[in-house]
């Protein structure tokens, strides 16, 4: 069965910075993935950290980047723009209000390790380990 889940910039990084079960479940075909469009500025301002944690080259990092851009839907700001204000009022960290905006508007969950943003009960967040135990079945 297919789940619709935003995903966060930490849960790319740690599927960019080491190969493991992270990576593997990005590209699980029934995992339908999101993101706001800010994730591509992130990425590109932490392309150096990412780099010096992996073994990988630029060519690498521009290869991965494709093929997230392949199965990561990115969705742009003014898609989302309108819940916003209510993400502002229930989010535990101001740098989570998007991914928040972005599973109201979708109506979806959110995968996320980040324990704070547990802390809101408006949208379900998953953290790497259930989603693996409830959806993926390992």
């Amino acid at each position: 069965m297919s789940m619709e889940l935003v995903i966060d910039a930490n849960i790319l990084f740690s599927a960019l910075i080491r190969d493991s079960i992270t990576a593997k479940m990005l590209f699980d075909d029934s995992l339908n993935l999101y993101t706001p469009e800010f994730i591509i500025e992130e990425f590109a301002k932490h392309e150096g950290t990412i780099l010096n944690k992996t073994a990988r080259t630029k060519n690498d990092f521009v290869q991965i980047m494709h093929s997230l851009n392949e199965i990561i839907t990115i969705i742009p700001e003014e898609e989302y723009f309108g819940y916003m204000q209510e993400a502002a009022a229930v989010s535990p960290d101001e740098k989570d209000v998007a991914y928040l905006a972005l599973a109201m508007k979708l109506r979806c969950g959110i995968w996320s390790n980040d324990k704070r943003l547990k802390e809101q009960d408006k949208i379900k967040v998953y953290n790497t380990h259930e989603l693996m135990r409830d959806h993926c079945g390992d």
